[in-house]
């Protein structure tokens, strides 16, 4: 069956026990560090998002977002909110369409964990790649939005914006191979040998890096929230994966939605792009690289690579699953995508060279 995300996973819901927040300590902490508050403070939480809980923040004059990192033992570099909050940082005054920050808190004796709070983005959340309550021009329009935003997201030089020492600019792929391959070990559930051998193969074959750049490193429909009525993006959110590297490994991601079979989510396979005037893949890779200027790039080794990545993510998800400390109902389904993953990024593998 079918979920409707657009139903299931906007907007909020009443705080459960185990996700509630000091209000005392938050309000003090407000008074603090966010310039123009005025409390008193009540708050819901929002349902999407399964890494790291977030919460709507209202105040008589005023919304804001709080993000925070889950209670309890972590895994090394996950939940990055800190990394979160220096991108947004760095970004918000260069007119790139991110939230205003107010202040990163990383003391756990304030709220029990690292949190930011950051400006409400008032618009549109959109999680149905198919986007059914639009017409075919205006899917266009929202697809090249997000497409036109991410290479402005590309063209940003890191170190005039502050983030020059945000991350390693080379050998992205690399390190992000290596870090995916030990959380993914971490994390383990299940011995998988297509798992194994693209551990062994994606580290040897890394095509060229032509461009250092911020990367998102999780930019998808669902993590953008367009005008309410333009067809444009007024704020890029989720930003823990970010770092500098390759933004060819970034945009392939984009493109992996293409691939993903049409579920409710942002997966455009089995449609008819052409009557619902979505862009298809090669269009979507031109638009790019018309606005980037980089040169067309070997995309089957990036589509394995980023599935690759996506298998990694959703391990250490699995893994919370049966610990009993993930953060949505909806990660118990995407824990169960690990499988899936593998075998296709497996085959995008075969594609671009590997020996079977």
């Amino acid at each position: 069956m079918e979920i409707d995300y657009d139903k299931e996973m906007v907007g909020t819901v009443e705080v459960t026990d185990k996700d509630k927040l000091d209000l005392g300590k938050l309000s003090a902490w407000f008074e603090a560090n966010v310039d123009g508050y005025v409390g008193p403070i009540s708050y819901t939480k929002f349902k999407g998002g399964q890494s790291n809980p977030t919460y709507m923040i209202d105040t008589p004059g005023a919304s804001y977002v709080l993000r925070r990192q889950p209670f309890g033992k972590l895994l090394p570099s996950a939940h990055a909110v800190d990394r979160e909050y220096t991108a947004m940082t760095g970004l918000h005054p260069t007119g790139f369409p991110v939230p205003r920050t107010y202040g990163l808190c990383e003391d756990p004796e304030v709220l029990g964990s690292k949190f930011f709070v950051m400006s409400m983005a008032d618009g549109r959340s959109l999680w149905n790649g198919a986007l059914p309550d639009s017409d075919p021009t205006e899917r266009r329009e929202l697809y090249h939005a997000l497409i036109d935003t991410m290479a402005d997201l590309h063209l940003n030089r890191p170190a005039e914006i502050g983030l020059g020492n945000y991350g390693k600019p080379t050998d992205y792929c690399a390190r992000q191979i290596a870090r995916w391959s030990k959380q993914y070990k971490l994390s383990e559930t299940e011995h998988m040998p297509q798992m194994e051998q693209l551990i062994d193969w994606l580290p040897q074959t890394i095509p060229p890096q032509h461009e250092s750049s911020v990367v998102h490193g999780d930019y998808r429909l669902d993590n953008v929230i367009f005008h309410k009525s333009e067809n444009r993006i007024i704020a890029v959110l989720d930003w823990e994966l970010s770092t500098l590297g390759d933004p060819i490994a970034d945009f392939s991601y984009l493109m992996l939605n293409w691939f993903q079979p049409a579920d409710g989510r942002a997966g455009l396979l089995g449609l008819d792009l052409a009557a619902l005037g979505i862009p298809t893949v090669e269009q979507a890779v031109e638009r790019y690289v018309a606005r980037t200027g980089y040169p067309v790039p070997p995309m089957d080794w990036y589509f394995a690579y980023n599935l690759f990545r996506l298998a990694g993510i959703m391990q250490g998800i699995k893994k919370r699953v049966i610990d009993g400390t993930a953060s949505s109902a909806h990660a118990r389904t995407m824990s169960d995508r690990v499988q899936p993953l593998v075998a296709r990024a497996y085959e995008f593998a075969l594609s671009a060279g590997m020996p079977a």
